[in-house]
């Protein structure tokens, strides 16, 4: 498949990005579209890949049969035989009628499965004999009953260690690892989601009539940076609330307004582990000017909130016997006291004031260099700016 050809089915589903990773997993679902072969697609959580069973259906001879989508994980234990394979009157309390099942209905066509790994035990055996020999029955029924339908299955956990740890059936596994295609996270696609967010926010801002939302170079930094563990999902739900409270509707005068960095902070998500080392940025010279960093020595000052967080990250420091600066103001780095001095005055300082200390001079070591100075301390360059947001208020 060529580019053309390639971006040609990125618009045809309205697939948003240039990663390499992505555009083999299209590729591989247009090859094993025209065959039988039962497909496995397995990726995180949000990551798309709905978009792959719907290709192979269209790109199939089935493309004119059903296609219908099964989640899996949203059907109770109790019903899940039932609403796959259908039901006789009377087979169990509620079943006043019967029933067709999804195996039945999708007869001629493609069938998705999503979330494959929840199937209880039971239920993987009778999925088993459909993909081994075309045949079910229903719920309450004797009678063995034929359908011949494309399978596509898709999973967000690990199924060989689920075979592994005892909950998922090997033979079942292979039969459906038939051709495994997978769908990359979020994170592992940098420069795909800037597209995304644009994307996003433009299509909510037409929806409503509101200006479009675009970033700062640093706010793309951050944007990019942050890890995504709901994937494009999480990035839809972002670049909507971003549009949604930061922008105003359309006027002869722009229909664009662009976020800094501080403005836009405030709506990536300050996890659990926001206070883990981040990665220095190798060779990094993106200083702010001296105003921002007036700004940010004053904004860095007021971190109350963040206070009980970092003297956790202070004390395990001290702990592990790493030096730092005490917080006093003639301290002067060129006239080091010995180590016991040094650690007698830190003792006696309090964590409110030895934690603004160190991040101020982090800041003017690493010349305002946010991301830079909180590798350092070990604390999210978020946290500044946060505070950033708060003081421009």
């Amino acid at each position: 498949m060529d580019t053309q050809e390639l971006q040609r089915l990125k618009n045809k589903f309205d697939i948003i990005g240039n990663d390499a990773a992505l555009g083999h997993a299209l590729e591989v679902a247009v090859a094993v579209a025209p065959t039988d072969l039962t497909v496995l697609v397995s990726g995180e959580s949000g990551v798309g890949k709905e978009n792959i069973p719907q290709i192979i259906h269209q790109f199939s001879r089935r493309k004119t049969a059903k296609y219908l989508a099964v989640n899996c994980g949203a059907i109770p234990e109790g019903t899940i035989n039932a609403e796959l394979f259908g039901h006789e009157k009377g087979a169990f309390t509620g079943a006043i009628g019967e029933r067709k099942g999804y195996f039945e209905e999708a007869n001629g066509g493609t069938l998705f499965l999503d979330e494959i790994g929840e199937l209880p035990k039971e239920t993987q055996a009778m999925l088993l004999r459909v993909l081994q020999s075309g045949e079910f029955m229903k719920v309450g029924s004797s009678k063995v009953e034929k359908t011949d339908v494309r399978i596509v299955a898709a999973t967000n956990v690990n199924l060989y260690e689920a075979v592994q740890q005892g909950k998922f059936r090997e033979d079942l596994y292979y039969r459906l690892n038939a051709a495994r295609i997978v769908m990359p996270a979020l994170r592992e696609r940098k420069d795909d989601i800037y597209l995304l967010f644009r994307k996003f926010t433009s299509d909510f801002a037409q929806k409503y009539g509101l200006r479009k939302i675009s970033l700062s170079i640093d706010a793309i930094s951050l944007l990019k940076n942050y890890r995504w563990p709901g994937n494009i999902r999480q990035l839809k739900n972002v670049a909507e609330t971003v549009t949604a409270l930061e922008s105003r509707p359309v006027s002869s005068e722009s229909d664009r307004i662009e976020l800094g960095v501080a403005a836009f902070a405030k709506y990536i998500p300050d996890e659990k582990d926001s206070l883990l080392p981040q990665i220095a940025p190798s060779g990094g010279n993106a200083a702010l000017g001296d105003d921002d960093k007036r700004v940010l020595v004053k904004a860095i000052l007021d971190l109350k909130n963040e206070v009980d967080a970092l003297s956790e990250r202070v004390k395990e420091l001290e702990g592990s016997g790493s030096r730092q600066i005490p917080a006093q103001s003639q301290y002067d780095p060129r006239n080091d006291a010995d180590d016991a001095e040094w650690q007698e005055q830190s003792d006696e300082l309090s964590i409110r004031k030895n934690t603004g200390d160190l991040i101020e001079r982090a800041l003017e070591k690493h010349a305002g260099n946010v991301k830079a100075a909180a590798a350092e301390l070990g604390i999210s360059e978020r946290t500044v700016y946060r505070k950033l947001a708060k003081m421009k208020k």
